[in-house]
């Protein structure tokens, strides 16, 4: 597990450094902002509409192959468009075509990563195993982004596409020394039914479909649940580079220092969520929709603020809570279903995600535009602890009041032998 989270520290920092130097790069090329953010959507697009068949194929292949040869592609992209650029060779269709593929690859990496990293401790430790990973990418995110910046100015743009292409062989090369815990990582074996086939049925399917995982995810009311709060958040609490950016800039007069404070602020408070967050042992949806109606409750009031002082307080608690929310809905959606529908389950997941990451800062943008940043946080906020309170007196009126009988009803009826056992 040690070396794991060391390969993961370094593939995040390099990941961070090519993603910063990319924005740049489009930038450079095509002097249009619209096209880096069509490149951001063209690599996110394959999650949205194949990430199922990721999942599958995570499900169906031996998970450490899996990862080491999604690993070595991705590092191969990578070292492509070094070469590309070094050369001077790279236009924009170039670019996004190395992005989808990039985007690719992804939806078979993500899964397996993060499920190979589960397999490396004991089932009670998974939380604990998710919140290092949670740590381990908050670090190497602030590595990844400072390092771009002398990346580039020592060394050129095609050193940190180098480098992230070193970061994901140095992945590859440490995953075959992995020693996973007894019998983790292996697809469960299919029982027969407990109950012989009527004639004219049809046996079950051995194969792992692609169907299996999404219906078992759609007959899970937690996972539901969860996917409704998270996105949720992901739409109207997640974007704090947008609304605090606005804000800051805005209504508190402050400029771009002001607001790389709170963004490092933010980056504090998503590391000490992440050490809060792996000494989780039992986390639930309840806890996730109780921490992101705190966190809604805490962005209503940083729409409020009056100085950017009062806000500085509040971004670190925002920061905290957001990132022991994501680490407690991580564990539960990574050991609720059974181990043979952990990939599927992921890649329904990283559908979903990927919708609420292509709409959601549009639909705030809107939102933005007609509330303001002030009155975007505080809607967003009360929209989010709103419909969470709604769903706690939802669920809780739906459940069934208990039936008294009277001494004599209670009597009559197991004093029949053909009703007391349904008594």
């Amino acid at each position: 597990m040690r070396w794991w989270s060391l390969a993961n520290f370094v593939s995040n920092s390099g990941t961070w450094m090519q993603l910063t130097v990319q924005n740049l790069l489009v930038l450079k090329i095509t002097g249009s902002a619209a096209a880096t953010g069509l490149s951001i959507s063209v690599q996110a697009a394959p999650a949205l509409l194949v990430s199922l068949l990721g999942g599958a194929a995570v499900d169906r292949w031996p998970r450490k192959l899996t990862a080491t040869v999604s690993q070595a592609l991705l590092g191969t992209v990578a070292f492509v468009t070094a070469v590309l650029v070094a050369c001077g060779r790279l236009d924009l269709p170039v670019l996004l075509a190395l992005a989808a593929v990039t985007g690719l690859v992804a939806t078979v990496d993500a899964p397996a990563c993060a499920l190979l990293g589960n397999d490396l401790v004991r089932p009670e430790d998974v939380p604990s195993a998710i919140g290092v990973g949670s740590l381990v990418h908050s670090a190497g995110r602030l590595t990844g982004t400072a390092l771009a910046g002398v990346a580039v100015a020592v060394f050129g743009t095609a050193a940190a596409y180098a480098a992230n292409g070193l970061s994901f062989l140095f992945v590859a090369s440490v995953i075959p020394f992995l020693r996973p815990v007894p019998g983790a990582g292996r697809p469960a074996e299919r029982r027969a039914p407990a109950v012989p086939a009527q004639r004219g049925t049809r046996a079950p399917a051995k194969e792992m479909t692609v169907r299996e995982g999404l219906g078992f995810f759609m007959r899970r009311p937690r996972l539901v649940a969860l996917a409704g709060i998270t996105g949720l958040s992901a739409v109207f609490g997640r974007n704090y580079g947008l609304t605090l950016a606005v804000l800051v800039t805005g209504p508190l007069a402050g400029g771009a220092g002001a607001f790389g404070t709170v963004s490092t602020v933010l980056a504090v408070g998503g590391i000490i969520g992440a050490v809060l967050g792996a000494r989780l042992r039992r986390p639930s949806v309840r806890l996730v929709c109780t921490l992101a109606a705190a966190g809604g409750l805490l962005q209503v009031v940083a729409g409020l603020s009056p100085s950017l002082a009062v806000l500085l307080v509040l971004v670190l608690p925002m920061a905290v809570v957001e990132t022991v929310s994501d680490t407690a809905g991580t564990t539960v959606l990574q050991t609720d279903p059974p181990a043979h529908l952990r990939g599927r389950v992921l890649g329904v997941w990283g559908t979903i995600s990927t919708a609420w990451g292509l709409g959601g800062p549009p639909a705030l943008g809107l939102l933005m535009e007609t509330a303001g940043a002030r009155g975007a946080l505080v809607a967003g906020g009360l929209i989010i602890s709103g419909s969470v309170a709604t769903g706690f007196v939802l669920r809780r009126r739906r459940a069934a009041a208990p039936v008294l009988l009277h001494t004599e009803v209670r009597d009559a009826v197991t004093s029949q032998p053909a009703l007391s056992q349904a008594a």
